[in-house]
This record gives C-alpha cells, structure tokens and sequence, in this order.
C-alpha cells in the first residue's frame, strides 16, 4: 500500500533515517500513509487552509494532504540531504504546485499567519517543542484565526507540556491503533485547538 500512494503521487519518501539525529531532534519516519488517510477524512483540514508540517523530511504528509484535502502545504526541515530528497520529490510530485518547503531549524522559523494547522510526528524534544509552540502562539497574537494542531503518535512527555500550555485546548483525537492490529495507546492523532 505505501509504494503504491508513493507511486500515485510520484514521489519517493519510505525508509527511516536517523543519521543527523540526536537528542533533540529524532530520526526521519515518514507517517504511515494509512494514519494520513484518516487524518485526510477527518475533515479537519480543507482546501482554503494551510497546513505546517514540522520535520517535514521528505515531505510525504505534505504532499498526501495537499493531494487529497487540496490545502497548500508547507514542510520544515533541518537536515539538508533529506530536505533536498523534499525538494527532488517536489519536482515530480502530482500535487508539488501546492506544496513548499524551507530548510530550517523549526524553534527558530518564524511562523507565516496563514498558517492554521500544524503537524507534528515527534520531530523533536519537548525543549525544542516549547520554543516551537512560542512561536505558533505568538504568529495567532498578531493574527488570530481558527488553529489546530495535530500531534500523531505522541509521547506522554509531549502531552503532559502541551495540557500545560494555557492557549490549548484539547479537542478531539483520531484513534489509530485498529490499522496496524495494536492496542497502543500511541497510535492516535491527538488534536488540539488554539483559542
């Protein structure tokens, strides 16, 4: 199933690395494209948003979701040689018109006020997530709109400091763990609206 939504899309994003990880930034997975065809459907992401997708590698969510939901998409990435994968499969990619991509470190990427959902796949600590979230925050102070953000897979250490974070509200989750026959807690998307 995977190589053929890759196959569909004209883009080449399996395959894990960990190469330029440590303990602040994790490995590259790309998100189960079974995951993102539930958070497709959801219909929590439509055509006139735009969506930021945090360590975005080689940009699978971005172009899955800008194919099927026809919102545009932006993708951060720090490790350059897997932003570059991004940018190789923007040039074939169906859906690469809709799609962007920008190498930088996601505390210290300054957050475009078009943006209304943000997702992430445990990109990083939960330090760098604090300053990532400054951030978002501070884009929605200077221009508010509706906001959710999507947290698929999360680490009890990434839900504990986001249900400290005042301007969050917890709004609904996408459970997951039927796709792959497991009863993980983890396999879920967790939603969580910015008001």
């Amino acid at each position: 199933m995977y190589h053929s939504w890759d196959k569909l899309l004209h883009i080449k994003t399996t395959g894990r690395d960990d190469s330029n990880s440590d303990q602040y930034r994790y490995p590259y997975e790309p998100t189960p494209y079974s995951v993102l065809v539930r958070l497709a459907n959801s219909g929590f992401i439509r055509k006139r948003d735009v969506l930021l997708d945090y360590g975005c590698g080689k940009g699978r969510v971005d172009f899955f979701l800008s194919y099927q939901t026809k919102a545009n998409t932006i993708g951060i990435e720090y490790d350059e040689r897997i932003y570059q994968s991004a940018l190789e499969n923007q040039k074939t990619a169906v859906s690469g018109a809709k799609t962007e991509f920008v190498l930088a470190r996601a505390e210290e990427y300054e957050v475009p006020s078009e943006v209304n959902r943000y997702y992430f796949f445990n990109p990083f600590s939960v330090e760098l997530l604090r300053k990532v979230m400054a951030r978002i925050i501070e884009s929605y102070y200077e221009k508010p709109r509706e906001v959710f953000l999507f947290f698929y897979y999360p680490s009890e250490d990434y839900i504990s400091y986001l249900m400290t974070v005042e301007e969050l509200e917890f709004y609904d989750e996408i459970v997951c763990g039927d796709l792959f026959g497991e009863n993980d807690m983890r396999e879920r998307i967790v939603i969580f609206l910015l008001a």
